[in-house]
């Protein structure tokens, strides 16, 4: 994994932690909460394509839109996990510090993340982060 001092190397660590947490409460792998865990990695590092062609102010606003109508669909979710257990919203409260950086991460600071991946291990990129 990347090294310690990276916001997505913490969070990794942090989600890793926690799976292990609950496959030991639970006696039982989690493979889909680990698949997902993989997935939020590869999404958190995908850096955006150097765009070609230019884009129109409506197209630029088409997306952003899209973008928006997502970021709502997270807050929801988050806002109604935190609502229904406070064990949650103690978990995300403590953890913020771990998971806002790489969540609020610009297309810069996600290539770095892509990098420290990559350098770590060219083979396994995105693949693993336990």
């Amino acid at each position: 994994m990347a090294e310690e001092g990276k916001p997505d190397a913490q969070l990794f660590h942090l989600l890793s932690g926690l799976l292990h947490q609950v496959e030991a409460l639970t006696n039982q792998e989690e493979v889909e909460l680990r698949s997902k865990i993989e997935a939020l990695g590869l999404e958190v590092t995908k850096v955006p394509s150097k765009s070609t062609q230019h884009l129109d102010e409506l197209e630029i606003a088409k997306e952003l839109d899209k973008l928006s109508a997502k970021l709502d669909d997270v807050d929801e979710m988050i806002s109604s996990a935190m609502a229904s257990d406070p064990q949650v919203k103690s978990l995300l409260s403590g953890t913020a510090d771990v998971w806002m950086p790489v969540i609020t991460a610009g297309a810069d600071e996600r290539r770095t993340f892509t990098a420290s991946i990559a350098d770590d291990n060219p083979e396994a990129k995105g693949k693993s982060f336990s």
